[in-house]
């Protein structure tokens, strides 16, 4: 079973259009990694803010729109590793409004040594937690 995290769109998320303007879709991702991260057992503010066992960081994120989701629509953001390279991985984060899809987007990110941006190897806990959930 994927995980999936929810996120009710906020008025001011929304633009002159009526729709989600499109920026925020890469903060809705962020969010959404950060919860998968706490889903996987790592505790995000040890993990991404003090330094922990492992940290991470953004190199590409390419973003499909679909369709519009709009102010209240309650947006489902499934989270899935789609390929595991040797210090990078890709997730796929999937936005719906109930059986509507709203975007897809994919993220590469890249294994770092925490406080020095120096990539490295994903570690093998955290590679075994990412294959898990493939």
């Amino acid at each position: 079973m994927p995980f999936v995290h929810t996120h009710r769109v906020r008025y001011v998320e929304v633009d002159a259009q009526g729709v989600v303007f499109n920026a925020h879709y890469l903060t809705f991702c962020d969010d959404a990694m950060t919860r998968f991260i706490a889903a996987l057992g790592y505790d995000p503010k040890v993990t991404f803010a003090e330094g922990g066992p492992f940290d991470i960081m953004l190199v590409r994120s390419v973003v499909e729109w679909r369709s519009g989701a709009g102010f209240e629509d309650e947006l489902a953001i499934e989270v899935v590793p789609t390929r595991l390279g040797s210090s990078s991985f890709d997730i796929t984060f999937t936005m719906r409004v109930d059986d509507r899809d709203i975007a897809e987007v994919v993220t590469t990110y890249v294994s770092v040594v925490p406080g020095e941006h120096r990539s490295c190897p994903i570690p093998d806990d955290v590679r075994a937690s990412l294959e898990a959930q493939m």
